[in-house]
This record gives C-alpha cells, structure tokens and sequence, in this order.
C-alpha cells in the first residue's frame, strides 16, 4: 500500500472511520458540466475521449447523464443521445455509467406517463446506462421507491436512491431518516446517498446528520454536496472519517465553482488524515489533462474555489441551475440582473410552499423569479406572467410541497383560464398509440430510440439532429496536422463546437467567420 504525506496532529480525525478506503464517483462530465458550462460544454466526442482515461480510475461510478444532457446535445451540438450513450459506455466497459432522474420526467419539462418513464429507462439501460440517482424533489419515498422498481425492471443494475437535503422552516431531520430507513428496508435499493443540490450542509450538519444516518443506513452511503458555499471540501473530510462510502468530486476545470469538490485536493485532504482512498491517480491526473485540453480549446472556464459564501443559505439555487440560471440570462442580454432574481428567487420558494430547489422545482422557481423581475421592471406585478410549470405545481400536478403555497398565489393561479384547461383530465396514451401516431406523422416505422425522441422532443429538434449523422471524434488540438484543404478544415471545425472566430487562410486567400453572441449556442 502506499503511504501518502499526513499531518500526525490531524491523524484522530482519520482514526474514526471504520468502513475501509474511500471509493469515488466523478461528477465532471454531468454535474461539473451542468453546474460550470451549462451542460452545454461537453459533446459526445469530448465525453468519449475522457471516459477512455476515467474508466482506468477504479471509480464507484461515472456520472454520466441526465435527460437534461441528453437533450442539450440534441439542441445545442445536434448530437443523437443514444449515439452518446453508445460512445461512451464502450469507451468505459468496465465503470459504471451513472444518470440521474427525478423519476417524474425525460427530457420534456412535461410530467411523464409511467409508460414513457419506462421507456426512457429501457432504452438508457439498453445503450450502456446501468447505475441510475433517484433524486425525488418532493422527497416522496413511495414515489421514490416506485422508480427504483421501475428502473430494476427495466435493466438498471445498481439504484442510488437520494435523500434530498435542504434548509427550511418546514423540512426536518426526522423526515429525512424515515426516507433513509424507508431505502435501506427495498430491496430495489442498493445505494442510498445524501444529495445536496444546493451546497447547504455545513461541517456541523454533517457531524449531526451523517451519524444518524449511518445508524439506519447499512448499505453504501454516498455524499453528493457542492462547493457553492465553499465548505464542501472540508465537509468531505469529515463525511468520510464519519463513515460515508463514497464521495462524488469532479476534476480539474470541472471541479469547484458551483460543482464538486476537486479530486485532486480531496486526496491531499484525505491523505493528511490518514484517510485511504481507492483510486488510481495517475489515471486520474490523465483524465484532468484531458479535462483541460477541452476546457482551453473551448474557450471555457474552469470552476475555482469558493470563499465562504452563506448567502447560498438564503437563494438555496442549486449549482446546476445556477450554471444553467446564468446561461439563461447571457442569451437574453440580461446577465447583470442575476442578483435580484436570486433574490426574487427566496421570495417565490418561499410563496410557493419552500420545494427543494432540485430539478424541476429549482428551475420553476427560476424562471417565476425572472418572470416576476421582468414584469416589476415593465410595471407590472409580480405573477403577472405564471409559466405552465408553475401553474402545474401549484395544481397539484408534482405532488404537494411540505410548505402552505400562499393563498394570493393560489387564487391567482386558480383564475388563470389556462388552469382550467391544464387542470383538465388527459387520458394517456399507451406506447403503441404513441407509435401508431408518430409513426404516420412521420413516415416511417419508428424504432424505441426515436420513437422516445419523438414523444418529447420537438420535430424542430430532432431533424437537424438526424440530418448532421455520427457526432464527430475529439482530439487535442495539438494532436493532429495542421489543416491544408476543405475536408481537413472542416473536421478541425467540429471540434469545435462552440467556436465564436474561425480565420481560414490558403495561400493569399483570407476568410474570416464570426458567430455572432447570441448564436454561440
């Protein structure tokens, strides 16, 4: 075994753990991307070439995916998802493949039928996706426990079932252990993990907290936080000494920020107190390498550690929507107004009954946040304009929050003429209506692959996508010649998918492209 550098004062603290090396999950190309580039950073061929030097860490799990992803690579990089999937399962054959899902939807903001959810399941199991997160935002064990059963149908072998963290005057600690022991008795369930979406525990709620789950949980218990707060990195330390299996970290540029705790300090952390991890860092310093090369070639910034910041405890905007919240704003001029919707944001979780802020809820918050500015700055009032989602939330539709949404709110969703025709029963079909229709509307028999695309995708989406054929390979730049005639330029251009200049130069012919701002995406 090797022996890593500790600081002897700092050994007590690494003696209490009693469950053997650290095992790791990496979050860099799903949640790092979400949180740092808007998940819009990564494509399929950049994912492919860092799966090559992931899959030789010995992780617990890649995590990989999310319906999110999988729909950014179709609108923004015109990339087929289960080309994705394919790509990259076979560039890590050995490592688990991670998604995460609410369990309520599939790429579509639309709550999806139990038939479709399946479906989704099906055919992410089918291409290569075999471990799946379950975090439900309403924290429902039953709805919870009902997906685990759902995705071990479908061909999941390995279910993490989440226990969503979160400040509040209305969620508790006894909630969230009745959730633990609830995943610990399903059989179903063969992970449980603490997820902490908006960087909210704090070195003190771990010491509190993990220990009681520990008390219930005798399955693996991982810890999912984010460094937004910046206390992640130390939590972690005290996370792993208090027993906790795995911790989920990022690398390189796609590690701090509103993103994981790094890896690479992780280890330096855990080495000074005698805290064995098992991985293979020599594999990991190459992946971060990688990690890098696409971060510079892209144009894209890396994520950096976080001062210590309470004021996520007032917004509680979770690290991807934050990433995606910004993203957002850029596109419509208005990134100079992120701190009134992030303070907008406190006063519509707060109206609409305090949900998690987790996907979906963290981004109904969001755009009601931003709705409610841009109708303030107009004249208007605030819930002058109220999104279907919201208006869906406050029905009832996503079940019902642990807080009283305020009776104003209430009543002014209830007259809308469109919560009546929300509100209205919609019988749902069954996949083979599903398949008869499309497939006229379309022309073709439909495979489940694009049946699935089909059903929650917009045509204007998906046939840019069919037309652009096999996502191309990423290389480092420096990996090839330099180009010397069309075909050979136009292969350097695809890997750059985000290119914002190109000056293209043969002989004493000069062509210059520019993309303007608002097509960057």
């Amino acid at each position: 075994m090797t022996q890593h550098p500790r600081a002897a004062h700092l050994s007590q603290l690494g003696g209490h753990r009693t469950r053997g090396p650290v095992r790791i999950v990496d979050t860099s190309l799903r949640d790092g991307n979400q949180s740092l580039w808007g998940a819009t950073g990564i494509t399929t061929g950049m994912a492919e070439a860092a799966a090559v030097d992931l899959a030789q860490m010995n992780l617990a799990a890649i995590d990989f995916t999310s319906s999110t992803h999988l729909s950014m690579g179709v609108k923004f990089h015109h990339e087929n998802p289960w080309e994705r999937l394919d790509r990259v399962s076979a560039a890590a054959p050995d490592t688990l493949l991670s998604a995460i899902t609410t369990g309520m939807r599939f790429m579509s903001w639309e709550k999806a039928s139990e038939p479709v959810m399946r479906l989704a399941l099906r055919m992410m199991a089918t291409h290569g996706v075999r471990r799946l997160h379950i975090a439900e935002p309403m924290n429902d064990r039953d709805a919870t426990i009902r997906v685990a059963q759902w995705a071990k149908d479908e061909g999941f072998t390995q279910i993490v079932a989440g226990v969503v963290f979160t400040e509040s005057p209305v969620h508790t600690d006894e909630r969230y252990l009745a959730n633990a022991a609830a995943y610990q008795a399903e059989p179903a369930i063969d992970h449980v993990y603490l997820k902490d979406p908006g960087g909210l525990l704090t070195v003190e709620r771990v010491r509190e907290l993990v220990p009681q789950l520990r008390e219930v949980v005798h399955k693996p218990l991982e810890l999912h936080s984010h460094t937004t707060t910046g206390a992640a990195s130390q939590l972690y330390v005290t996370a792993a000494a208090l027993d906790v299996d795995v911790l989920h970290t990022g690398l390189g540029p796609l590690s701090n920020g509103t993103a994981q705790p790094s890896l690479e300090h992780l280890l330096t952390n855990l080495d000074a107190v005698g805290i064995e991890v098992d991985v293979d860092r020599d594999a990991a310093a190459r992946a971060a390498q990688t990690l890098w090369a696409i971060a510079r070639s892209q144009g894209l910034a890396a994520g950096a550690p976080s001062e210590f910041d309470l004021g996520a405890h007032v917004h509680q905007v979770p690290g991807g929507m934050m990433g995606t919240l910004r993203r957002q704003l850029g596109e419509i001029g208005m990134a100079d107004r992120l701190p009134r919707v992030l303070e907008e944001c406190v006063r519509v979780r707060a109206d609409l009954g305090y949900p998690i802020m987790v996907t979906p809820f963290s981004q109904f918050v969001g755009s009601q946040a931003l709705m409610n500015v841009l109708a303030e700055e107009s004249g208007q009032d605030r819930y002058s304009r109220i999104p279907d989602e919201v208006v869906r939330f406050v029905l009832g539709h996503f079940g019902t929050p642990e807080g009283q949404i305020d009776p104003d709110v209430q009543t002014r969703v209830r007259d809308l003429p469109r919560a009546a025709e929300l509100d209205r029963p919609v019988p749902e079909p069954s996949l083979e209506e599903l398949r008869m229709l499309h497939s006229e509307r379309l022309g073709r028999a439909l495979p489940d692959e694009d049946l699935l695309l089909a059903i929650v995708m917009p045509a204007e989406q998906l046939d840019p996508m069919y037309a652009a054929g096999p996502a191309p390979r990423w290389v480092p730049a420096s990996a090839g010649p330099p180009p010397t005639d069309v075909a050979s330029f136009i292969a350097a251009a695809h890997t750059l998918p985000r290119w914002r200049s190109l000056r293209i130069a043969f002989g004493e012919t000069r062509i210059a492209l520019d993309r303007p701002a608002q097509e960057e995406r």
